[in-house]
């Protein structure tokens, strides 16, 4: 079905903006409502100390031996002295807990849930698709890197306008990021231009973080990992990426992590579900003709959903 903004072909924002707003996790006020309202207008938002220094630690020490043994992207969309973790859900528990956190997932389902309404016979039904990892990336821009092509996330999803937003990320500063050390840039506003617009390096700004500081923005903002001009100061940060529940997830968590491997790491079912096992209701994603939690872990919750 054709979207008005295909029929219409309405004239597009073209304005880039100046700057990025910071909010702080700690403030009382800042709650999913002021980051909706804040993305919607920007795109793009950072916030102060979202996690603990001590977990970004724990997940520097847990990604170390990624990082050190990652190879180049032969695809070149990488640049050769970024370096990447994947699948860190297997190995890295505290990569589970930065993703369940609560003000991110908070902001994510507000803005990535879906409401659907439809009858089932004479029954009239109505579910909500909550939000799931689509990809969870650690990376180390090393010194001498250059800036990534300016990009949208949610290209993998050939989305229109209407469509948007169907991603939201979140990348958090494991080390102190900076303009000189490869902070990740973005266009605020952006999110709102028209696919013919095109991005330029001039006006992306840099989301300078602290650790423990985090940059949340929408899948059709322009951005980009930035270039580490120094000659000595990797930054390293990492990457969780939500997509709408009825989506297919970029990153397949069901290679990555097995459910044997699941059930080894003990990992919750709420991470489970985040990681893409769960149903979208009302039927997406059936293991033998029900709810993986309960066909292929045994989870039998509020959340179960039963055919």
């Amino acid at each position: 079905m054709a979207c008005i903004h295909d029929v219409a072909s309405p004239a597009f924002p073209t304005v880039a903006g100046t700057r990025l707003t910071t909010v702080s996790a700690v403030d009382p006020s800042t709650d999913a409502a002021l980051l909706e309202s804040i993305l919607q207008r920007d795109g793009a938002v950072i916030i102060k100390s979202l996690v603990p220094e001590s977990l970004c630690q724990q997940i520097r020490n847990d990604l170390k031996p990624s990082f050190d043994s990652d190879r180049a992207d032969k695809a070149g969309f990488f640049p050769s002295t970024t370096k990447r973790a994947i699948g860190v859900l297997a190995h890295s528990e505290a990569c589970g807990q930065l993703a369940l956190n609560d003000l991110f997932q908070s902001i994510a389902s507000r803005m990535l849930s879906s409401e659907y309404k439809y009858w089932e016979g004479q029954e009239r039904k109505s579910v909500v698709g909550k939000p799931q990892i689509t990809s969870i990336v650690g990376f180390r821009v090393e010194p001498g890197g250059r800036q990534q092509p300016l990009h949208r996330d949610d290209s993998d999803y050939h989305t229109r306008n209407c469509d948007m937003p169907v991603m939201l990320g979140c990348v958090t500063a494991l080390t102190r990021t900076t303009k000189t050390n490869g902070a990740t840039v973005v266009i605020p506003k952006s999110h709102l231009w028209g696919p013919d617009r095109c991005p330029l390096d001039e006006e992306a700004i840099p989301g300078e973080l602290e650790v423990g500081d985090a940059m949340i923005f929408v899948g059709n903002v322009y951005h980009a990992g930035g270039s580490n001009t120094t000659t000595d100061d990797a930054r390293e940060t990492i990457g969780v990426f939500m997509c709408k529940g009825t989506l297919r997830q970029e990153e397949n968590q069901y290679l990555e992590v097995p459910p044997a491997l699941a059930k080894k790491r003990n990992l919750s079912p709420e991470l489970l579900r985040l990681m893409g096992y769960g149903i979208c209701p009302p039927a997406l994603g059936l293991y033998r003709y029900k709810d993986p939690m309960e066909s292929a872990f045994g989870v039998l919750d509020q959340e179960t959903v039963r055919r």
